[in-house]
Parts: structure tokens; sequence; C-alpha cells
């Protein structure tokens, strides 16, 4: 099948290779992405010859987080019912379809992976990063907490917390030391690393992996994590009428840049960081 904003590959017979294709855009989340990603992922879970889905990005980022410059109202890739907080607990619907999927699926991280680019790592079953990649929910500081509330559960109370109420990123290294992520790598061997383990994964027949993923997932279910996450979104709904909420759409709408731009500038970091 073509896509527009995605290019796939077939590493190995039994491995198929997700590039999110908006790289000018630095791989930012807009809904015809995300139809053409869940189109893609439910197409490649009904193959029996597909064995393990990598997620990857094209150009210099894995995802930069959401467009903001696209209605995200509109051409929605789901169903979700258009009620006060429809925003976070759909983006949460998303991420449950990547996690009921039966195939495995990886995530390989590089250059920034923030806000939306989060959640989508996070709903992967494996995430592998770069060394230098820098990942990240800026959007605390000027609007809301994330739609999907999965740092707690990835890397504890602590440093979920620092995340929050700083918006600042952590490395690839961190990600991996504190759980976000498996492990990290160059970027120069990352695809190679990540591929490898893909084939490892592959040798194991489909219908044990499925059970052997539902495993996991369902610990993390008794202990509340799916019911937590969506208790989240309606934080995130309470957040959206705050009146510093307010105002940064206002200047969001009035200049994306410009908003942007001040929201980071006494921080010293994202766009406003010092290039050498």
């Amino acid at each position: 099948m073509n896509y527009q904003f995605l290019e796939c590959s077939e590493p190995d017979q039994q491995v198929r290779r997700i590039l999110l294709n908006r790289p000018e855009k630095r791989n930012a989340l807009c809904n015809p992405l995300r139809k053409e990603l869940f189109d893609c992922l439910e197409a490649y879970d009904s193959d029996p010859e597909v064995k393990v889905i990598i997620i990857a990005g094209k150009g210099p980022s894995f995802c930069a987080g959401y467009d903001l410059s696209y209605d995200n109202t509109q051409d929605l890739p789901y169903h979700s019912s258009k009620t006060d907080g429809f925003w976070p607990r759909h983006v949460v619907e998303g991420a449950f379809k990547i996690w009921d999927l039966s195939t495995p699926v990886i995530a390989e991280v590089h250059g920034y992976c923030l806000a939306g680019g989060t959640e989508l790592a996070a709903s992967c079953d494996l995430v592998y990063v770069t060394n230098d990649a820098e990942i990240g929910y800026p959007v605390v500081r000027s609007m809301s907490p994330p739609d999907n509330q999965f740092f707690p559960w990835l890397i504890g109370m602590r440093n979920a917390m620092e995340m929050m109420l700083t918006g600042e990123t952590i490395s690839g290294k961190e990600a991996a030391q504190n759980g976000f992520a498996n492990r990290s790598f160059s970027a120069e061997i990352i695809t190679v690393e990540v591929e490898k383990i893909a084939n490892k994964i592959a040798k194991v027949p489909s219908d044990i992996q499925a059970i052997n993923k539902r495993s996991i997932h369902r610990q993390m279910e008794i202990m509340g994590m799916r019911d937590g996450i969506r208790a989240g979104t309606e934080l995130q709904a309470l957040a959206m009428h705050s009146r510093s909420t307010r105002d940064h759409l206002k200047e969001l709408s009035s200049g994306l840049k410009e908003a942007l731009t001040k929201r980071d500038k006494d921080f010293g970091d994202y766009r406003t960081k010092d290039k050498d």
C-alpha cells in the first residue's frame, strides 16, 4: 500500500519497518499521518508473515509531538465522542490500540522525542534510543500534563515529577537508565542493533508471542496502569480550562513559533537553545 506520510520496508522476511515521513516537520503528528499509521499497524498485525514491527522516524528526529498548526479535531483516524475533554481520551484510545496488538512493536528513537512523540514511543512494547536523543514533555510549561500519563509507570514517581515540573528533556542514556527505554545505542549502530533484537523476537512463534505480550500487560493492568492512564485524561481536560492554558492557546493561534519561543526562552532549551 502507498502512503503519503509513511515509508514502509521489509528488513527481514518477518520484520516490517515503518518510517514516519514528515522530516520537514520533525515527524510531527497530524491526523492524516495517524490514520495511515494505525491502518498500517493493523494490516501488519493481521498478516501471519509479520512477527515484529519497528516504528522509526525519517530525518533528524523520531517525532517532535503533535503538529500544532493542524486542526486535530478534524479527520480523526478513529471515532471518539467529542464531548468535553475528548482529545486526551482519543489519544489514550490510540495508545491502547497499539498496546493491544498481538504483534510486538518496537520504537526506534533518535533526535527529538517530545510530547505526542513520547506517547507514541511509550505505547510500543520495546523502546530503543540513541544516546543523544532528547525525550521530554515541554507542554507542561504552558498548557497541561500529558494526555497519556505513562511517565510515572515507566520511570517512577521522582523522575516523573522532575520532568513534569520542569518540562526539561532527558537524554537517551538517561531514558534507558530511568526505564523509559530498554537500551541506548550510538546513532551509527542503533538500526542494526534494533534489527538484531527484532530478528530474535521473530524466532518465537507468533501465537506464543501474543500470549507473552499479554502476560506482561495483564500484570500492569492488575496494578492499575490502564485505569490510571485513563483517569489522567480527566486532569488533562481540566487543565485546558485554566486561565494560563487559555492564554497560551490564544498566543498559539496568533503565532505558533513566537508562542513556543516565549514558553521556552527562560529555560534556554528546545528552539531557544544556543547553537554552537
